[in-house]
């Protein structure tokens, strides 16, 4: 019996994680667990204005997954390859390297 209370839990865990992904607004707890963070240092990101969020009625935050994601992917970092691709471009681009 507590092997299948264990398993309930672990299924309806998954069911709240699912249903995070799919909604486009985030209420704090759901952004939280979403982006992985503790409530405090959310708390700091919004109130320095680092962080896209909404507060409708002045007091609760809300938060677009989607603009969630687009501050999660910012400060993409170059990989080698691409830095050399670019290196190589601007030696063919200046005559200083011929193929």
């Amino acid at each position: 019996m507590e092997e299948i209370l264990k398993r309930l839990e672990i299924i309806e865990k998954h069911v709240l994680d699912q249903n995070i992904i799919l909604k486009n607004v985030l209420n704090f707890n759901e952004a939280c667990k979403y982006l992985e963070l503790s409530q405090s240092h959310l708390y700091k990101l919004t109130s320095a204005g680092t962080i896209p969020h909404y507060k409708p009625n002045g007091k609760k935050l809300y938060f677009n997954r989607a603009e969630l994601e687009e501050w999660l992917l910012r400060n993409r970092n170059t990989t080698q390859e691409e830095i050399d691709k670019e290196a190589a471009n601007y030696l063919i681009k200046k005559g200083r390297v011929k193929l």
